[in-house]
């Protein structure tokens, strides 16, 4: 009897090694569970660790590369003059972007003229610096003194270029030169045609020019200076 319990209990014993062996193993690679795919990687793992390389892809390579479109996007194209100019601009302002601001100067250009053909003054005067402002009321005045109404349309802005750019600090000064498809039509009190026609659109090119404080809290630019092409 004695005998059989030591071999029971020897067997027991054997069969209690062979269990904790298995789940020891088990428990080991337990605490470092497997990293899925869409898993973010663990603070201090490097990127795509634990994720097979792309096909031709050096896995020691894990700096972000910025693609050669993005670069040559920085600024629009210009003259090495003008690309001077906007970059002293951006270096004075770190919020300046050229792409942002010859879309802004497009909207701009529009607001304008539509402002100025509707005589609406109020409107003009946040937009423009004061001589341009005064220019443009003189001309409303003395539209309304003859009599005069406009309804002119901005068909389409054609094209949008920046030809000068300069920083005297604290002022920026950007130039663009538009080219527009304009219908213009002019009436008398009346009411009847006395010039141009809404079914052709000529052919308007412009040269405006825009200034800002770059120290100024205010973002939006003023158009300080205006010309025919």
């Amino acid at each position: 009897m004695t005998v059989e319990i030591v071999i029971l209990a020897m067997i027991a014993a054997f069969l209690g090694l062979r269990l904790y062996s298995v789940l020891g193993r088990r428990a080991e690679h337990e605490e470092e569970p497997i990293q899925g795919r869409f898993d973010a990687p663990k603070p201090g793992t490097p990127a795509g660790a634990g994720q097979p390389a792309a096909r031709g892809q050096d896995r020691g390579a894990d700096r972000v590369q910025v693609p050669g479109p993005m670069r040559a996007r920085e600024l629009p194209p210009v003259l090495p003059a003008v690309e001077r100019g906007l970059r002293e601009i951006a270096a004075a302002d770190r919020r300046f972007d050229a792409f942002a601001f010859l879309e802004g100067a497009r909207g701009a250009y529009r607001m304008v003229l539509e402002a100025f053909w509707r005589g609406d003054k109020e409107e003009l005067a946040q937009l423009c610096d004061r001589d341009v402002y005064e220019a443009f009321a003189a001309e409303i005045d003395a539209r309304v003194a003859a009599g005069e109404t406009v309804d002119n349309r901005l068909v389409r802005i054609e094209d949008s270029v920046i030809t000068a750019a300069s920083f005297t600090a604290p002022v920026a000064r950007i130039t663009v030169r538009f080219t527009a498809d304009v219908a213009m039509v002019t009436r008398d009190a009346s009411g009847a045609v006395i010039a141009g026609s809404l079914d052709d659109a000529i052919e308007s090119r412009d040269i405006w020019t825009f200034t800002r404080d770059v120290t100024s809290a205010d973002p939006d630019w003023l158009l300080d200076e205006t010309d025919e092409a």
